[in-house]
């Protein structure tokens, strides 16, 4: 069976929102680079690889079952914050919004009767819980050492030793 427009269309949505996380998390990385914060830094650029291996899952999935890509324009992501804190709580916010994404995914599959793409959407539904859980693990690590001194320097330590899904070939 192949899948139907409406599918196909809000599989093709979440390809974008999935590159927008990763666009967003590299900001999100500058930024943190920006601060000298390189660990952090690692983390947010990790994610960002995440997002778009996140994405082209979904890219192969689309044209496995029949489907068409329609790639559109990926919005600007912010590009300042305040200070680790505010970027980690923004992550884990963004995070709950492609959790609800996520689910709205499974409900039409469910609503379409298609089962092979509900079935291929609950690897995200798990993958969420854990996006969830990391993003909020170090904000409530950052709460607690109040987000400054010794405590920073040691999660920076920490988050750097963060080690890529893949990597990508040096420049020449």
């Amino acid at each position: 069976m192949a899948l139907s427009n409406k599918m196909e269309k809000a599989l093709n949505a979440q390809i974008n929102a999935e590159m927008y996380s990763s666009y967003l998390y590299l900001s999100m990385a500058s930024d943190l680079n920006g601060k000298a914060l390189d660990g952090f830094s690692n983390w947010m650029k990790i994610q960002a690889q995440e997002e778009l291996y996140h994405a082209m899952k979904l890219y192969d999935f689309v044209l496995e079952r029949g489907g068409s890509i329609t790639l559109d324009a990926i919005e600007a992501p912010q590009t300042e914050w305040k200070n680790p804190l505010a970027i980690f709580q923004g992550a884990y916010k963004h995070e709950l919004l492609v959790t609800s994404l996520i689910n709205d995914l499974v409900d039409l599959a469910i609503k379409e009767k298609d089962h092979a793409t509900n079935n291929f959407l609950q690897w995200y539904v798990e993958e969420q819980v854990e996006e969830e859980a990391s993003a909020d693990e170090v904000v409530q690590k950052l709460k607690l050492i109040g987000g400054k001194g010794n405590g920073l320097f040691m999660m920076d330590k920490e988050l750097g030793a963060r080690i890529p899904l893949f990597t990508f070939p040096a420049g020449e």
